[in-house]
């Protein structure tokens, strides 16, 4: 963001609208940069403390559901996974598979990690 000179402004405020017009000197330049870069920091350390906050309260809730017996996750999709386990089987690449099937490749290797404990 730095390199593509990213700037934040708040057009309510004077000192945006003169960041926006690029009027002043190299000291005034300087100093709108800084405050700048300041807001931007700002607002991420905001907004990763509202992802992680997000995070937690939604594990809570579903702890709490699951205790409650009222939330069991998402059903394994069987009939895509049993496909899944046959391509391997007949030595597809995991990026046709995913291909063909729209998965992740963390799906396609934990049905792998599946075969394999069970051989």
């Amino acid at each position: 963001m730095t390199a593509r000179r990213v700037r934040v402004l708040a057009l309510d405020l004077p000192t945006s609208w003169m960041m926006a017009t690029n009027a002043g000197d190299e000291f005034m330049g300087r100093m709108f940069e800084a405050i700048s870069g300041m807001l931007l920091d700002m607002l991420a350390a905001v907004a990763r403390k509202d992802y992680v906050d997000r995070r937690r309260r939604q594990a809570q809730g579903q702890a709490k559901a699951k205790a409650e017996g009222r939330y069991r996750g998402r059903p394994e999709d069987v009939e895509r996974n049993v496909g899944i386990a046959r391509m391997l089987g007949a030595g597809q690449s995991w990026g046709s598979i995913q291909s063909a099937t729209g998965c992740s490749r963390a799906t396609i290797a934990k049905i792998a990690k599946r075969i394999k404990q069970a051989a």
